[in-house]
């Protein structure tokens, strides 16, 4: 496969790569700025990212929410939805739906969540779609982050 791969994620997903930075999300985080993973935004999706960043719980300055959008953003490629939008299968959570949107018009080869709503119409939607949705876990397991890096310099 060539190019980077093309990938709708999540709100939570995002928070847990920037904020948190676990391990597959920490790997996922260094593939978007290797250019191995590009992710996918559209207005609605990068709207909700920065109402989440601003929430209270994650005690989050006005300068740190904007130096970890400053490091996701630029990295993403920006799909203007059509109207009407792409017809996607009925999901439990309208929150959910932007994304399930974006990863249609987007010709997404996958939709990162951790969500149940989403997880559990991932047959439909990938048959709507063709793009499947898959966990973080899955997504490693899928299409390993470490092995779609560049190779790393060898130390003279």
């Amino acid at each position: 496969m060539t190019g980077p791969l093309r990938v709708v994620l999540d709100t939570n997903v995002v928070l847990s790569a920037l904020v948190f930075g676990g391990s597959l999300a920490g790997q996922l985080r260094l593939a978007w700025q290797r250019g191995v993973v590009l992710p996918l935004a559209s207005t609605a999706t990068a709207q909700e990212l920065v109402r989440v960043l601003a929430c209270p719980k994650f005690r989050l300055s006005r300068l740190e929410q904007q130096e970890l959008l400053a490091d996701y953003l630029p990295h993403a490629e920006t799909v203007r939805i059509p109207q009407p939008p792409p017809r996607v299968p009925p999901c439990r959570d309208a929150l959910d739906v932007p994304f399930m949107h974006l990863a249609a018009a987007g010709q997404a080869q996958a939709l990162v969540s951790g969500d149940r709503d989403l997880l559990t119409i991932a047959e439909p939607f990938e048959k709507a779609t063709g793009c499947p949705i898959l966990d973080l876990d899955s997504l490693a397991g899928r299409w390993i982050l470490a092995e779609r890096a560049p190779p790393k310099s060898v130390p003279r």
